[in-house]
């Protein structure tokens, strides 16, 4: 954790259980701190496990500059059309699904997926419509086919699957945006039976993984600790700041480099004393545009 003139700055990796929403998460992580800055990374549906990334007080103001890449262990169930594509949605219709399936048949199925697609979002899903999130306007009965999107499915791997259950467990690292239900309802299309979600497991987000994960009920005793900003950052490359430089980079002032880093790179700032000093961009002309700016003590 790091301290900015004394406020709790810092992230929190919960393994968020099945049953609460990515909100009410956040709500205990609150109470548990004493905090109202706090936010998440990444909403997981209620029924979804795993990796929910959270920042607490100006930290929060980082998580665009974190990896949007995720991981998943998904169990997809053929032979159910659902209307939210996942096992908590209204059953629409249900079929036999081809229990002959050999593995090679399932990976050749698999193989349009992977890589760079294009996906439909589900039809309950927080995607904008008018101004309005998908949920909302399904929910009150509108027929919706909202627009594909393009997603990139970097890693789409067969674990297992079970032809008596018609289940089939997959791996799946994938780009911000991405819905495993709808993967698992297009897959479902492709092997003409019909295919719902069953249940999910977020296992990396954001650049944090399982491991990092805190489990929800320690919320419930005293606060854990907090992940370090600057440790969290460790991905983008670090300008350090000269004492003289100092007060003009909290004054929001552009910063000389001699670095070649790309237009437009963020670059990690950081105090003479240490401490996270905040975010820049590179501008095309070699110097250090501020984007944010922290409070640190000289």
């Amino acid at each position: 954790m790091t301290a900015f003139a004394q406020v709790t700055c810092g992230f929190l990796v919960l393994d968020k259980p099945a049953g609460p929403s990515s909100h009410a998460c956040v709500a205990q992580v609150r109470r548990t701190y004493g905090l109202k800055r706090v936010g998440h990374g990444g909403t997981l549906d209620p029924a979804v496990t795993g990796v929910l990334p959270i920042a607490l007080g100006p930290a929060t103001r980082l998580l665009p500059y974190l990896p949007g890449e995720k991981a998943y262990r998904a169990l997809v169930q053929l032979g159910v059309r659902t209307n939210t594509d996942d096992l908590q949605g209204e059953v629409l219709h249900q079929q036999p699904w081809p229990r002959h399936l050999l593995r090679q048949e399932l990976e050749l199925a698999l193989a349009p997926f992977r890589g760079a697609i294009e996906q439909r979002p589900p039809a309950f899903s927080a995607v904008h419509v008018q101004g309005k999130r998908a949920y909302t306007l399904a929910r009150s009965g509108q027929a919706l086919e909202l627009p594909l999107r393009p997603v990139t499915l970097h890693r789409l791997e067969l674990l297992a699957w079970d032809p008596e259950q018609g289940t089939l467990e997959m791996e799946i690292h994938c780009s911000a945006g991405t819905y495993i239900r709808s993967l698992a309802r297009d897959l479902g299309e492709t092997l003409g039976c019909g295919g719902a979600l069953a249940s999910l497991r977020r296992t990396a987000a954001l650049g944090f993984q399982l491991s990092q994960c805190v489990p929800f009920e320690a919320l419930n005793d005293r606060p854990p600790p907090l992940l370090d900003p600057l440790v969290v950052l460790s991905h983008l490359p670090q300008h350090l700041l000269s004492r003289e430089d100092l007060p003009r980079w909290q004054c929001g002032q552009p910063q000389s480099t001699d670095q070649d880093w790309p237009s437009g790179e963020a670059v990690v700032v950081i105090a003479p004393n240490g401490n996270l000093a905040g975010l820049a961009k590179m501008e095309a002309t070699g110097r250090l545009q501020p984007k944010l700016v922290f409070p640190v003590d000289s």
